[in-house]
């Protein structure tokens, strides 16, 4: 199998500012095609750096990536980096600046031209993919039959060179194995135990077939990959092994295809032919946004509403302030009323609650931080669960809880 190894370069990463997004995508694309990331380098915009990083990455891969550090100015030292360890010389493009002057006019930024002449300079060596979402063009470069390829670092600018250049770029310089994954979701079954329920069909998996564990809140995802020269034969022998271990563990198994959460529940209501809204407190619409974010979801998704004020779930929604009283605004009796309310106004067939406190101060009622309650309605049944994570932050908090309600949806759809 082929290797890559990817260098992040920039201070802006290493100082927590800005998230490295690129690394993922770009080895996902690898992946694709049969080409597997064995390391990943985050740098600092330090010249010596950046040459040592390249002589390492050159003695451990067929192919080295690396993104950022290409900026417009005269004091850019990446490309003064490549043209040392590359032992090679800068020189003008008139291509890439006429691509970047055409680029600029369709923008009406042409007055800007003289400032980014700088993205105009390439090495000598270098094989050119023009950028035709931003200003610093990809290099390419070969030394010792290892590719090279230097790009920008602004993700929107990184995908569409890597799609649709790199990629056909490396399918036809180089012989590739054939890579296949599937996913299956587990739930209900603590990571340790499923690994010991597994254990003999793990063991018995063929060589070429690897398993990792993924765990993702309260799920765990199985990823079997296999590698080898048929991609027909390959999907084949996955799905024979899948079927092996359906009888083992079949009924916390809720997808052996789909990888993400929001898509297996959008199959589900696909095929059912069924609706669904959300009433939201403490997810903040953390939840309708993870519903909608599947393309097609407006075949099922109704609509959502996110009553953060205890008067707007009485006025909206009609719950009962005699409930919140009584029981206070996080308890169950609220998401119960809250999802009834909910299920009244949209006309769906499952209607989902959420309300408690993400924190980081109490909620108004004095329930702790990480308190939530969430009720799922389908048709006249419904389900309220209490979780408490006090040890997750605002944002990881609204996550967990969304991700975990559409798994509890997506069980109880399929135990019906």
């Amino acid at each position: 199998m082929k290797t890559a190894v990817l260098i992040t370069i920039g201070d802006e990463i290493l100082s927590g500012n800005t998230v490295d997004t690129n690394s993922n995508f770009i080895a996902m694309q690898l992946k694709e095609i049969g080409i597997k990331v064995t390391r990943i380098f985050t740098i600092p915009d330090d010249e010596s750096t950046i040459v040592s990083t390249l002589g390492k990455a050159f003695g451990m891969a067929d192919v080295v990536f690396t993104t950022g550090g290409l900026g417009p100015t005269k004091d850019d030292i990446t490309k003064k980096a490549y043209a040392e360890f590359f032992e090679d010389e800068l020189i003008f493009s008139d291509k890439v600046y006429e691509h970047l002057r055409a680029y600029l006019e369709k923008r009406n930024r042409l007055w800007i031209l003289e400032h980014n002449k700088e993205q105009a300079i390439v090495l000598s060596k270098a094989e050119v993919f023009l950028n035709y979402f931003g200003t610093a063009p990809c290099m390419v470069l070969e030394k010792n039959g290892t590719f090279c390829f230097s790009l920008p670092g602004v993700p929107y600018e990184v995908k569409p060179l890597v799609k649709d250049q790199i990629i056909p770029f490396l399918k036809e310089k180089l012989s590739l194995d054939h890579i296949v994954t599937r996913i299956v979701s587990v739930v209900d079954v603590p990571e340790s135990i499923l690994s010991e329920n597994i254990e003999s069909w793990e063991l018995a998996l063929p060589k070429h077939i690897s398993l990792s564990y993924l765990p993702i809140g309260t799920r765990v995802k199985l990823r079997l990959t296999a590698s080898g020269n048929s991609q027909e034969i390959l999907n084949q022998e996955l799905e024979t092994e899948i079927q092996k271990l359906i009888p083992i563990i079949g009924e916390n198994i809720i997808a052996t295809h789909e990888d993400k959460i929001e898509k297996i529940l959008g199959e589900l209501l696909n095929d059912r032919k069924l609706t669904v809204s959300v009433s939201e407190s403490c997810t903040g619409g953390e939840l309708a946004h993870l519903i909608t974010s599947v393309s097609g979801s407006s075949n099922y998704f109704s609509g959502g509403i996110v009553t953060y004020a205890t008067e707007k779930k009485i006025d909206i929604l009609n719950v009962n302030p005699k409930t919140i009283e009584e029981f206070t605004v996080v308890s169950e009796q609220v998401a119960s009323e809250m999802a009834n309310g909910c299920q009244e106004l949209f006309k769906t067939d499952i209607a989902v609650s959420t309300t408690g406190v993400a924190g980081p101060g109490k909620g108004e009622d004095g329930k702790d931080v990480g308190t939530v309650y969430y009720t799922i309605r389908i048709g006249n049944e419904e389900v309220t669960s209490k979780l408490f994570l006090p040890h997750l932050e605002r944002i990881d908090f609204m996550n967990f809880v969304s991700q975990k309600v559409v798994q509890d949806i997506v069980s109880l759809l399929i135990k019906k």
